[in-house]
């Protein structure tokens, strides 16, 4: 009887310990079925080293962009996908499933269905804003987060667009301010002065790489316009009372944010979200606006590599 006892017991032992290793996350892609449809997902990358996952911005706009992080994969799995409604997953057009709530359960879906257990986040614009929700009702597993380009607060990203604006030329704020308020006005200008703009704080340095000329050839956007609106300069759509300023002090793990100097995610911006997070610090990339990988990408990837070596260390 004893012996039985015994025996039962190691086979217990044994179960809770099969159960409670993490499944090994294999290179490859594949999809995800989630409320709404199927993700598309992609595992790169070598090394043992505790993986990241990469979220994508928008909403809407598809991760080929972050292709520009790949070299993180040196000695880390990389876990990149494309939120449903846009690139190589599923279109949508239910409004009802284009919910901040949605796509965390989405991300959720996906780190379940690969059985990680484990992970850093790394959120890029809209992606800091899905990133900063994610944890907040899912913080286990989360090692670190990195919010980069941030978008915290809709309030403050009007004040920071509105005053990148008066940075231009007076012609050009005329015409953009003009579109804002819905003034009608000559098409040509129109597009002039927003390519001025993206010029000046988005990508900087042109041409653009082939994985962002592949995002905005696949964006999804009647999600974009849905949940944020029309324009870069403000939100209209449902997340234009997004804030979460005051949720950053309950953060528990170490974060970094990063942006470009000519980021419309101003670095006053960050400094104050930074003044609110525990354990957090700030890097400001020169040369580069908001697709920062792209502008200055080493020493985007060195910032990177060192607030994620400092951690594991």
């Amino acid at each position: 009887m004893r012996y039985i006892k015994i025996t039962l017991l190691l086979v217990s032992m044994v179960i809770l310990i099969s159960c409670s290793k993490e499944k090994e996350l294999t290179n490859g892609e594949g999809y995800v079925e989630v409320t709404g449809g199927k993700i598309w997902y992609r595992v790169y990358g070598q090394g043992n080293k505790t993986p990241i996952l990469l979220l994508h911005g928008g909403p809407g706009y598809p991760s080929y962009y972050l292709n520009a992080l790949s070299s993180l994969g040196k000695d880390r799995k990389i876990i990149t996908f494309d939120q449903l409604g846009c690139g190589r997953s599923d279109a949508i057009t239910d409004t009802t499933i284009m919910t901040i709530e949605n796509f965390v359960e989405q991300t959720n879906k996906l780190l379940n269905s690969l059985g990680v257990q484990e992970f850093h986040l790394y959120g890029h614009s809209w992606g800091t804003m899905l990133g900063a929700d994610y944890y907040l009702k899912y913080p286990n597993g989360v090692k670190s987060i990195i919010f980069a380009s941030p978008c915290l607060s809709i309030d403050r990203w009007t004040i920071d667009s509105d005053s990148l604006i008066s940075m231009l030329p007076d012609s050009t704020q005329i015409v953009l301010r003009n579109n804002i308020k819905g003034i009608s006005q000559d098409s040509v200008k129109l597009t002039n002065a927003i390519n001025s703009y993206w010029s000046t704080f988005y990508t900087r340095k042109l041409p653009t790489s082939p994985g962002f000329d592949s995002t905005v050839a696949h964006v999804g956007w009647n999600v974009y316009n849905y949940m944020w609106g029309p324009n870069d300069f403000y939100a209209i759509g449902t997340l234009k009372n997004y804030d979460r300023t005051k949720e950053l002090s309950s953060i528990k793990v170490p974060t970094l944010y990063i942006a470009g100097d000519y980021d419309p995610a101003r670095p006053n911006a960050l400094r104050y979200y930074q003044s609110l997070t525990p354990n957090s610090k700030v890097e400001i990339i020169k040369n580069a606006g908001h697709v920062t990988m792209d502008d200055n990408n080493s020493d985007y990837l060195k910032a990177l590599t060192d607030f994620l070596d400092s951690i594991e260390e």
